[in-house]
């Protein structure tokens, strides 16, 4: 992260050297403090690690207290992300990446070079295929990935990771044949024969991960712990992470939930884990395990799904695609399951996060949601991720149960040149409809969804501002995108986010103004530092933060 402080020791002899290290109190200077709740001032005074005082520096400063000075900067609540996949941003930086492939050909030769460099009876992933970028706009097959290898099994990842291909090999591993049957949850494209193509969707990618997980290289604690650094250089003081307790959707050997319990007393910023799991009895395992682990991880709830994604035409929709209008998506929701794991959640002082893209998986998920509101639960504790394609009934149910919209206004940069086309003209006034959920009273939390998108909130606050001109009457104004990336995200997670006396010294400090800076401005906008519990997170030379 570029510095612009300056540590200064008030009423020390000039060229008195200051050390930060066995500093208790200090006053952090910049031009302006912004927090959603309206505090105004220029400094916040930090004792140990809680806020003392927010105001103006005049007004604070005294003698012998250290001073750190950013001139031009502006002082923020910690930045949360409330929806990342943590070890599948880790698995990405480690793995092939196919987002600017830009034909058949060029995913073959990405391919082939990463090939080359595995040891024998290795198993090659890669990820972010993006079909929609691609010339022939359509996804690849089996056939494509036989040109690379006939012998090794290969597993190549949608960017939305709810579409997979998998060559003969991995297929042949899995026991995907002609007479194969689709998955609850799930379907196996096949050819005019009846063959698989190699093209898995949603719940049927599982039998290839499982198979392919022992024989592909694990993602360890090392990496996740730079993932984590690389996210702080991005402004993140901490994360709804969705780990799953088993190998995940993103191609990685081995438990992510091991990963992240084993990295957990090293992670510079804190882990809101919803766990991914199959049952109730391996959530309470998991929850344990959590509480365990130490550091800044916490069991924060349960992550289950409605159906799938836009990108692959597996979300669940009232009506047909418009660009493929004989398919409604997938439903993954099973009403009794679903309803027994979300007590199980809410039992163990968890929240409930369910997927819902399409107008009908957020139905149905609503309804399970006014189910257990009628039991009495809390609908803070409720949410419902990405919230993509709304009925204008269910946004108004939304803001009438309280449940949380758990939003990704990054999707809308992805999404530009085909979005319309998926969803037709007028569903598309009710796809990712912020300000109309805001304004029924819906409670907001933003986050990425990455590895599916780039993990720097502010980009996420630029987008949901400007909406990359896509129903700019849906987008949000400044202080409220600012409200998304903290009070917003941190309550979605369980934290607070508001700078005030007696709270955690947990802050970003950004090289401009987010409130007056423009969309444009506010993606080019630098990261000063990041504060968690008062003490500055310091990111290491060369931590990559991101590949498309």
């Amino acid at each position: 992260m570029p510095r612009r402080r300056t540590s200064v020791l008030q009423g020390s002899c000039p060229g008195r050297p200051v050390s930060l290290a066995v500093v208790l109190r200090r006053l952090i200077v910049a031009d302006a403090v912004r927090d959603p709740s309206g505090r105004e001032g220029d400094a916040v005074l930090v004792t140990g690690g809680r806020i003392t005082a927010v105001g103006r520096s005049g007004d604070l400063r005294s003698v012998d207290l250290v001073e750190e000075r950013f001139p031009g900067a502006t002082i923020v609540p910690g930045l949360r992300d409330a929806h990342l996949h943590p070890v599948g941003l880790a698995a990405l930086l480690q793995r092939p990446s196919l987002k600017k492939a830009a034909d058949f050909d060029e995913i073959a030769s990405i391919l082939a070079a990463a090939e080359r460099s595995l040891p024998p009876g290795a198993a090659l992933t890669a990820l972010r295929l993006d079909d929609e970028s691609l010339a022939e706009r359509h996804l690849p097959d089996r056939h494509l990935l036989d040109r690379v290898s006939t012998t090794r099994p290969i597993l190549v990842i949608r960017y939305c990771g709810h579409v997979a291909v998998a060559n003969t090999a991995a297929l042949a591993l899995c026991g995907i044949e002609r007479g194969t049957p689709d998955p609850t949850g799930g379907t196996i494209d096949r050819d005019a024969a009846g063959d698989p193509t190699g093209v898995l969707r949603e719940t049927a990618i599982e039998p290839a991960s499982e198979v392919l997980r022992p024989l592909s290289a694990p993602v360890t604690p090392e990496h996740l712990i730079a993932t984590a650094h690389g996210l702080a250089a991005v402004g993140l003081t901490g994360v709804g992470a969705m780990v799953a307790a088993g190998g995940g959707q993103w191609g990685g050997g081995g438990s992510e939930l091991d990963v992240v319990v084993a990295a957990a007393p090293r992670l510079p910023i804190t882990f809101g884990v919803m766990v991914i799991a199959d049952d109730p009895t391996e959530l309470e395992s998991a929850a344990a395990r959590l509480a365990a682990a130490g550091g800044k991880v916490r069991f924060t709830g349960v992550k289950m799904f409605s159906d799938g994604s836009l990108g692959g035409h597996t979300a669940a929709m009232h009506d047909g695609f418009s660009d493929a209008p004989g398919e409604r998506g997938t439903d993954r929701l099973v009403p009794g399951a679903s309803l027994a794991m979300a007590r199980s959640a809410l039992r163990l002082g968890g929240r409930v996060a369910i997927h819902a893209i399409g107008d009908r998986a957020n139905g149905s998920v609503l309804d399970l949601m006014e189910t257990l509101i009628g039991e009495g639960e809390d609908p803070s504790r409720l949410r419902i991720e990405h919230a993509s394609v709304l009925t204008t009934a269910d946004i108004a149910r939304f803001g009438r149960l309280g449940v949380t919209a758990s939003v990704q206004p990054a999707f809308l940069a992805s999404e530009t040149t085909w979005l319309e086309k998926r969803v037709g003209p007028e569903r598309m006034k009710r796809t990712y409809p912020l300000r109309s959920l805001l304004a029924a009273g819906t409670p907001l939390a933003g986050g990425s969804d990455c590895p599916v998108e780039p993990p720097h909130p502010l980009w996420g606050m630029a987008a949901s501002r400007d909406r990359c001109g896509l129903v700019p009457a849906e987008g949000l104004s400044a202080d409220d995108a600012l409200a998304l990336f903290t009070s917003g995200s941190a309550a979605a997670i369980g934290e607070v986010a508001a700078l005030a006396p007696g709270n955690a010294a947990t802050l970003t400090i950004l090289g401009g103004d987010p409130i007056t800076a423009t969309p444009d401005e506010l993606r080019r906008m630098k990261v000063l530092e990041v504060w968690v519990d008062g003490e500055e997170v310091v990111v290491p030379e060369g931590t990559v933060v991101w590949r498309e």
